[in-house]
């Protein structure tokens, strides 16, 4: 059998690749838009993919599945249960839909699905047997159920979908998911996860990329409740201190659901030159997208451009500024090359961002502003109407600036309607990247903001002052 785990930094999100190395066919498990990493791993090892399935209905990317059914003709499969709330729409009807114990088989290798509501109603997990070894599973891909040293959220659905409450049915189902299907399972099972650190899937995820079902069971946080059948003191210690939900979760939920659209084959990006640029960015057909650091922009940008700092985070980062169910204006980047520009607008279709058009090398010929910022020692000569942390609300509880509000840079565009609609507003995060890839979009918008210059560090830094505690 062939196990391969792809891991996208980005959105700390892990793809499985498995493999029949005897009959040549493998599935796929959780996968992303851009397939070029599946497809190459196929060919490498001389394998067919023939099937294409996901753990769940995703928030926090635009899932792969129905993509790669189309390059490959895979056949897609996709969870059956949680009721009809959670049932996959029309764009899935070619696909097997799967209710608990469904079992799919590659030559030697079975994938069984095992129904693990509790972060979704529909949630599956996969446990693999690998029959040229063993006649019972050896792995369990637990999906966002259970993480490194942490449990997937079940609030999700009220913090982004817009559901009212499901956050403790979820959570007592999370409870039986694991009573029922996860502790039952002998020690040497590995647990391999759909994320790690720094996702907003849960509040604590290690950054470990595998664990045993032994090992949680006797080192996490959540297994002491279940020893003692404390299902309330479970509820409670799950809920408590979840991070901030980015907004663009709800439109994946509902694009996830419904069915992604197949982007088939990927346009080529054309490199713009000043002249272009200029006439589309006058024209306001066209939105530039900086993508430098945020200190190099404060020494100057294209006016109302985004500030979108590198590949490494650009699917995160791009999420919190651009939607594209209200924005179809297409795309420009600045890069250093034509393939930085491809690695970034593949980042950017995996959170549904499908309008990369093209990019410029250089801002050499293009008229620069520069943004307004204020250093810490001056910050009260500032009059400012709202002073704002757009950090998560777990940091601005830990210690924020006096009179701040906060609204975290990641739902920050979606509830405008809690800022000042005139006078300066005052941005801040903890080191300064946040707020600048924030302060971009409230200024594209129309808002006067100012960047807090070393943000809350460089606040902290200033002898005598001293933050609020929440």
């Amino acid at each position: 059998m062939l196990l391969e785990r792809i891991y996208d930094e980005d959105l700390a999100q892990a793809s499985y690749f498995i493999g029949c190395q005897v009959k040549g066919e493998a599935i796929v498990v959780d996968p992303r838009r851009d397939l070029d990493v599946y497809l190459e791993l196929a060919e490498k090892n001389g394998m067919r993919i023939v099937a294409v399935t996901e753990t769940h209905i995703h928030a926090d990317y635009l899932s792969g599945t129905r993509e790669l059914a189309a390059k490959t003709g895979a056949q897609m499969y996709v969870s059956d249960e949680g009721g009809p709330d959670w049932t996959y729409g029309a764009d899935f009807d070619e696909a097997t839909r799967m209710k608990h114990g469904h079992q799919i088989v590659l030559g030697n290798i079975t994938v069984e699905a095992a129904h693990t509501p509790g972060h979704t109603p529909e949630h599956m997990s996969f446990l693999v047997t690998d029959g040229a070894q063993a006649t019972a599973p050896g792995f369990m891909l637990t999906g966002d159920f259970v993480f490194v040293g942490d449990l997937g959220r079940p609030d999700l659905l009220d913090e982004a979908a817009g559901f009212v409450d499901t956050r403790f049915g979820g959570a007592k189902d999370l409870f039986a998911s694991l009573r029922d299907q996860f502790l039952p399972l002998p020690d040497y099972v590995q647990v391999l996860p759909a994320h790690g650190s720094g996702s907003a899937c849960g509040k604590a995820l290690g950054a470990i990329a595998s664990s045993t079902v032994g090992y949680e069971r006797n080192f996490s946080w959540w297994a002491k409740y279940l020893e003692n059948n404390d299902e309330q003191g479970f509820v409670d210690e799950l809920l408590n201190g979840q991070p901030d939900a980015h907004a663009y979760f709800a439109r994946m939920k509902r694009q996830n659901k419904l069915g992604p659209a197949v982007m088939g084959t990927v346009r080529e990006l054309r490199e713009y030159s000043v002249e272009e640029l200029t006439s589309a960015l006058t024209a306001d057909s066209a939105i530039f997208v900086d993508t430098r650091a945020n200190s190099a922009v404060h020494e100057g940008t294209v006016e109302r451009s985004l500030n979108v700092p590198g590949v490494a985070k650009a699917a995160s980062y791009g999420a919190w500024v651009y939607d594209p169910e209200h924005e179809q204006r297409p795309l420009v980047l600045l890069a250093d090359s034509r393939e930085q520009a491809e690695q970034m607008r593949d980042h950017l279709v995996r959170v549904g961002i499908d309008t990369v058009d093209g990019y410029v090398l250089s801002l050499a010929g293009l008229e620069l502003v520069k943004p307004a910022t204020v250093e810490p020692e001056n910050l009260d000569s500032v009059d400012a109407a709202l002073l704002l942390d757009v950090r998560n609300r777990t940091e601005y509880s830990e210690g924020h600036l006096p009179g701040a509000a906060q609204l975290s840079g990641g739902r920050l565009m979606w509830h405008l309607d809690e800022l000042p609609e005139e006078g300066t507003i005052v941005t801040y995060c903890q080191s300064g990247v946040r707020n600048s890839v924030a302060a971009s979009a409230l200024r594209r918008d129309g808002y006067d903001v100012v960047e807090l210059e070393g943000s809350y560090l460089g606040w902290l830094a200033v002898p005598g002052n001293t933050p609020v505690a929440a």
